[in-house]
C-alpha cells in the first residue's frame, strides 16, 4: 500500500508499518482518524514542531521490538525542526494516551503518560 493521496507516509521496518504524518491537519487526522488506540505514537519533545509518527500494532501482535520503536523515533527527529541535533529527545507512548484539548490548533496535542527515547535523527 502506498501512500500517496494520504495524509502521511508510510515505511515498513522489520515488518512493521510506521506512518508519518505530513503536516500540521495531517497529524491530527493520522492521530485521531487512522491510529488505533494500541499503536504507538511519537512527537519530538520540547515543543519543536514536527510530524507525528504512529507505529501501528496488529491486534494479533506480541509488543513492538525496541529496534522497531527506536527506528520510529529517528524518523520522528528527522521529520522535525530538530533535524540538524546530534540527539533528540523523542516522547512515545500508546495513542490511546494522546488527546487534544477543545480549540487547540491543528497537530497539538496533551499526553497523559510517556517514556523518551533519545535517538539522532536518520532519514527514511
Amino acid at each position: 500500500m502506498g501512500s500517496k493521496g494520504r495524509p502521511y507516509r508510510r515505511v515498513v521496518v522489520e515488518g512493521w508499518e510506521i506512518l508519518i504524518g505530513r503536516g500540521d491537519e495531517e497529524n491530527d487526522a493520522l492521530t485521531f482518524e487512522v491510529a488505533e488506540p494500541r499503536d504507538y505514537w511519537m512527537h519530538v519533545a520540547g515543543g519543536t514542531p514536527g510530524s507525528h509518527v504512529v507505529v501501528r500494532v496488529p491486534e494479533d501482535a506480541s509488543d513492538v521490538p525496541k529496534a522497531v520503536l527506536t527506528r520510529a523515533a529517528e524518523l520522528s527527529a528527522w521529520h522535525s525542526k530538530a533535524r540538524n541535533a546530534r540527539r533528540v529527545d523523542v516522547h512515545v507512548c500508546r495513542v490511546r494516551d494522546v488527546s487534544k484539548r477543545r480549540g487547540a490548533p491543528a497537530g497539538e496535542v496533551r499526553l497523559r503518560q510517556w517514556t523518551v527515547l533519545r535517538v539522532a535523527p536518520v532519514a527514511e
